[in-house]
C-alpha cells in the first residue's frame, strides 16, 4: 500500500509569529481538549480539539511569550512582554488576575491543584504565586533564591540569563531552565534549589511529558530527555541526548508510547518525527513557511500542532489517513482533497 501523505490542518488568525503552543492535559469523557497559542500579537488564542477557534484572550499591551491551561482547561496562564502574566477565564475570555514583574515575562505554569502559579521572566528570576492571596495582595509573588553554597551565592537571580521556561513536575516541586544553559529544581515549600544540572550550550525550550514524568529539553544543537524529579545531591541519572545537524527550537515526546517525538528548527520551515531509541529521522515534513517556534502533541498522542514564524498553526496526525477530528479516512488510489481550515476567529473577539 502506497505511504499516506500527512496533510496538515491550518490554522490561522494571529498576525505575528507564533512562539509557544500548549494542550489542556487531560482528554475529556467526549474525546475533546483544548489547545491554546501564544503569539508575538500579544493575543493568545483558545481552539477546539479540531483546530476550530474558540476565542480571543484581549488584555496585553506586548508579544505573549507562554499560555497554558489549568488541568480542567477552565483557566489559562499568559507572560507577556508588557510586564505581566495574567489569569483567564477561559468560558468567558475575562482576565480574572494580573500579576506585575518588573521586566518580560517568559514563561508560566499552573500547580497540579491550579491553586499556584510559577513564573519565569528575563530579569533571571523565578516566582512563585498564591491565587488566592494574589488576588487581594496586588499579585505581588514569592522569589526563588540561590543558596549560598550555590554559584554566585546567595543572591536574588536564579540564574545567569533569561528565564527561558518554568514547569511543575511535583505537588511542591519546581524547574527552571536558563539561557545559562542550566536546569534548576526548587523545592516550592522553602523556595531554595534542591539541584542543578548544566548543560552544554543556552537552553532555548523546555517542556514536562508529564505521562513519561520527563522534561525535554532543546539546547544548542541537542535534545536531551532528563527525569524530572529532583535528583538531590547525588549526579543525575544517564538520560538520552540526540544532536542534529540543525539548531532545534522546540520537541515534544509522544505521550502515550516514548518511541518518538517531534522537533521544530530555528532555521528552516521543516517538521521533523525522531525515533526516541535510535534518533533516526522517521519523517519529515514541510507545511510553513518560516522556521518553527514550537511543536507540541496533543494528550491522546494522535496529532502534533506546530507554530511558526509564518503566524500559523498547524496540526498534523501521528498517523495519517486515519479517521480523526476533521480529518477522513482517505482511500490512498484516489486523489486527496485539501483539508478545511481552522476557524479563524473574525467574527469576534471571544466565543459566544
Amino acid at each position: 500500500m502506497a505511504a499516506q501523505r500527512n496533510v496538515p490542518l491550518t490554522c490561522s488568525g494571529h498576525t505575528r509569529p507564533v512562539v509557544h503552543l500548549s494542550f489542556s492535559p487531560q482528554v475529556e469523557a467526549d474525546g475533546s481538549y483544548l489547545l491554546v497559542s501564544s503569539c508575538k500579537d500579544g493575543n493568545p488564542m483558545l481552539r477546539d480539539w479540531k483546530g476550530d477557534w474558540l476565542g480571543t484572550f484581549i488584555g496585553h499591551k506586548g508579544a505573549v511569550w507562554c499560555t497554558r491551561l489549568d488541568a480542567t482547561g477552565s483557566r489559562a496562564v499568559s507572560g507577556s512582554a508588557d510586564f505581566t502574566a495574567k489569569l483567564w477565564d477561559t468560558y468567558t475570555g475575562e482576565a480574572l488576575l494580573t500579576l506585575p514583574h518588573p521586566h518580560i515575562v517568559r514563561s508560566v505554569a499552573f500547580s497540579p491543584r491550579g491553586t499556584h502559579l510559577l513564573s519565569g521572566s528575563q530579569d533571571k528570576k523565578v516566582r512563585l504565586f498564591d491565587i488566592e492571596l494574589a488576588s487581594t495582595s496586588g499579585g505581588h509573588g514569592a522569589v526563588m533564591r540561590r543558596s549560598p553554597s550555590s554559584p554566585g551565592g546567595a543572591k536574588e537571580d536564579c540564574h545567569d540569563g533569561t528565564v527561558r521556561s518554568v514547569v511543575w513536575v511535583g505537588e511542591s516541586e519546581g524547574v527552571s531552565a536558563g539561557e545559562d544553559g542550566v536546569l534548576r529544581w526548587w523545592d516550592l515549600r522553602t523556595l531554595g534549589p534542591t539541584s542543578s544540572l548544566r548543560l552544554d550550550a543556552p537552553i532555548t525550550s523546555m517542556e514536562l511529558s508529564a505521562p513519561h514524568h520527563t522534561l525535554v529539553v532543546t539546547s544548542g544543537k541537542m535534545v536531551s530527555f532528563i527525569p524530572a524529579s529532583s535528583p538531590g545531591s547525588a549526579a543525575p541519572p544517564p538520560y538520552p541526548i540526540h544532536s542534529f545537524p540543525f539548531t532545534p527550537s522546540s520537541a515534544s515526546l509522544h505521550p502515550l508510547v516514548p518511541d518518538r517525538y517531534v522537533v521544530g528548527s530555528l532555521a528552516d520551515p521543516w517538521v521533523r518525527v525522531f525515533d526516541f531509541n535510535t534518533g533516526e529521522e522517521k519523517e519529515v515534513y514541510k507545511g510553513h513557511h518560516g522556521p518553527v517556534h514550537t511543536v507540541e502533541y496533543s494528550p491522546d498522542g494522535e496529532m502534533y500542532a506546530t507554530g511558526s514564524e509564518d503566524g500559523t498553526i498547524r496540526l498534523w496526525q501521528t498517523t495519517p489517513g486515519k479517521t480523526y477530528g476533521l480529518w477522513q479516512a482517505v482511500d490512498v488510489q484516489q486523489p486527496q482533497q485539501p483539508l478545511p481550515q481552522g476557524q479563524n476567529g473574525s467574527n469576534g473577539p471571544y466565543r459566544s
